[in-house]
């Protein structure tokens, strides 16, 4: 699902330069980066550029995205390109969803995260199943205000105790559909090429590039 107002495709194609990735988020930046290497895009981060984090008051993760966006296209002069995911558990009415970071706390620890999601499955009784997914939406906006929205997912069961070092945030608890392997016991390849984030850009790109 893309474009302003969820239209099919984007009106915009974005131009070969610096674009600012919204986010204080060492790993999703890191990941975008990668994702971002083959088209000719110079990224530099909202932290770069000494850029605030906004309140994230929106109600959906399009909303969030879109927000996080405008701001840093607004405040920076530049396109900028801002990531909200989570973890739904299907069991847990779709929480933590989008306040996936909220519930690592202030200190953003995620071991405190993935035990609250195993803490709160370990309440439930009959012990339920462990369905889960992952949602990503890319919101990318101009100085003048217009915006696109890309929406991708990835679905999986959650494993305890956690296993892996790599990724961040959840995925050393997460363990997509038909894997072996937790996103935090993958390469970071292997990760990228079915994602979350790998779905939203692979619809980011097909539309704006």
């Amino acid at each position: 699902m893309s474009g302003e107002g969820g239209g099919p495709q984007a009106i915009r194609k974005l131009a070969p330069g610096r674009l600012v990735i919204a986010s204080h988020n060492p790993g999703k930046v890191r990941e975008i980066r990668a994702l971002l290497a083959p088209y000719g895009i110079e990224p530099v981060s909202a932290a770069d550029l000494d850029l605030p984090e906004p309140d994230e008051t929106g109600t959906s993760f399009v909303a969030n995205a879109e927000l996080k966006a405008m701001q840093a296209a607004d405040l920076s002069g530049l396109p900028a390109l801002a990531d909200d995911s989570g973890l739904c558990v299907e069991a847990l009415g779709g929480e933590p969803g989008i306040f996936s970071a909220r519930w690592a706390g202030p200190g953003k620890d995620f071991g405190v995260a993935m035990q609250a999601v195993e803490d709160r499955l370990a309440a439930l009784h009959p012990a339920p199943p462990r369905d889960a997914h992952f949602i990503c939406a890319l919101a990318l906006a101009w100085p003048d205000g217009h915006v696109e929205w890309f929406e991708g997912r990835v679905d999986g069961t959650l494993v305890w105790p956690p296993r892996g070092a790599n990724g961040f945030g959840y995925d050393a608890m997460f363990l997509p559909l038909g894997g072996s392997e937790t996103f935090g016991e993958m390469d970071p390849e292997a990760k990228h090429a079915m994602s979350h984030r790998a779905d939203a850009f692979a619809q980011l790109v097909a539309a704006v590039f």
